[in-house]
C-alpha cells in the first residue's frame, strides 16, 4: 500500500495520477488523504482536466489531517512506502507559528507514524529553500552545501530545514528516506496557488520583472523522479530536483507569449523592491491584510541562485524537460 500526504496539492494530485496511471495488475493500492471535500475537489478537477476522471475513483480516499494525531492512525493501516508531499507555503511572517506547526509538527507525525506501523521507505517532499548557503568562491548550491544558522533565512525556510530533520531522526530510527529539494515547480491545474499564481497575474497583465535567477523543474519531471527513487535501492540520501537555473524575466516573458499577452515591461530594481516591500508591511499593519511581498520573498526576486542537479542526472541517468518548452505546454491546458 502507497500512501500520499498532500494529495490535493499540485504536486500530490499529479504524483497520484502519476501511479494510478503506472500502476500495473496486482502493485501496490493507493491510498491519499484529504482535509476537506473542497481541497478534493481540486484533485478530480485536475484528473478531469487530463481527461483521466475514471482513474481517480481507483484512489483510496482518507479524511485526515497531519497536526491531527488521531485522524491519521486508520491511514497508515497496511501501509508500505510515503510520499509526504503535504506542506504549508507561505512567506508572511504572520504565518511564522501555522508554518512551523504544519511542516515541522505534521512532518515529525507522519515520520512517527512510519516507525510504528513499520513503513519501508518514506519520500519527503523538501525546497531548495532548505538546502545549504553558498560559501565564498562558491557558484552552485549542492546537496551538499551547508546550512549557515547565522545567515538570514525565511520563516518557510526554517520550517522546512526543521522538517527535514524530522525526517534525518526518522532514519535515524531505522526508516529507509528520500528527501528531495524542488525548485520552483511548473505545473497546471491549480491557478491560484504556486507558481500557478504567475500565470494568473500575467495574464491579467503583471507590469514588473526582475533579474533575480533560480531554479524550476516540470511537475511531471518531479514525480517521475520521486517514484523511480521510491523504487530504486538509494535510500538515506537527498536530491535536488530543477531542471535549470533561469532568470524571473525570461520565465515571465515565456509565460506571457505562451498567454498570447504583453510581456512585463518595467524593470523592479532592487532598490524598488526594498521599498516596496516595506510599503506593503505598512499596508498590512494598518488594513490587516495578509502581506504580498515579505523580506525574503524581495531579497529572492534579485538574487542569483544556481543550484546543480549534476547528481540527479548522474545517478538517475535522467533528463528533464525543458521549461520554456513545457510552459508553452501547459498553457493550452
Amino acid at each position: 500500500m502507497i500512501l500520499v500526504t498532500g494529495g490535493t496539492g499540485l504536486v500530490g494530485s499529479h504524483l497520484l495520477l502519476h501511479l494510478v496511471e503506472s500502476r500495473s495488475l496486482g502493485s501496490d493500492s493507493i491510498r491519499a488523504i484529504y482535509r476537506n471535500d473542497t481541497s478534493l475537489e481540486k484533485t478530480k478537477n485536475l484528473f478531469s482536466m487530463y481527461k483521466k476522471e475514471i482513474l481517480f475513483k481507483k484512489i483510496e480516499w482518507i479524511q485526515a489531517d497531519i497536526i491531527k494525531i488521531p485522524t491519521l492512525k486508520k491511514a497508515f493501516e497496511n501501509v508500505d512506502l510515503v510520499y509526504h508531499c503535504a506542506a504549508l507555503i507561505s512567506f508572511d511572517p504572520k504565518d511564522e507559528t501555522i508554518l512551523r506547526k504544519i511542516n515541522i509538527e505534521g512532518t515529525a507525525n507522519i515520520v512517527n507514524f512510519c516507525i510504528d506501523f513499520g513503513v519501508k521507505k518514506l519520500c519527503f517532499v523538501s525546497s531548495i529553500a532548505a538546502l545549504g548557503d553558498l560559501k565564498e568562491n562558491e557558484k552552485q548550491i549542492t546537496e551538499e552545501s551547508d546550512w549557515n544558522p547565522e545567515l538570514y533565512h525565511s520563516d518557510y525556510a526554517i520550517s522546512k530545514y526543521g522538517a527535514e530533520m524530522e525526517v534525518w531522526r526518522g532514519q535515524q530510527e531505522g526508516i529507509d528516506t528520500i528527501v528531495v529539494n524542488p525548485g520552483i515547480i511548473i505545473g497546471p491545474g491549480f491557478w491560484n496557488q504556486g507558481s500557478g499564481l504567475l500565470f494568473k497575474k500575467i495574464a491579467k497583465g503583471f507590469p514588473f520583472y526582475t533579474e533575480g535567477t533560480t531554479g524550476y523543474i516540470a511537475v511531471i519531471d518531479m514525480v517521475k523522479i520521486m517514484t523511480r527513487l521510491m523504487k530504486s535501492q538509494i535510500t538515506n540520501e537527498r536530491f535536488i530536483l530543477v531542471a535549470e537555473n533561469n532568470s524571473y524575466r525570461k520565465i515571465f516573458d515565456t509565460i506571457a507569449d505562451a498567454l498570447q499577452v504583453k510581456r512585463p515591461g518595467f524593470h523592479a530594481t532592487p532598490f524598488l523592491v526594498n521599498i516596496t516591500y516595506r510599503i506593503d508591511w505598512i499596508l498590512s499593519l494598518l488594513f490587516r491584510k495578509k502581506r504580498t511581498l515579505d523580506r525574503s520573498s524581495a531579497k529572492a526576486s534579485y538574487s542569483k541562485n544556481y543550484y546543480s542537479n549534476e547528481k540527479t542526472c548522474r545517478e538517475l541517468n535522467y533528463t528533464f524537460l525543458d521549461i520554456r518548452e513545457y510552459i508553452k505546454e501547459i498553457s493550452k491546458l
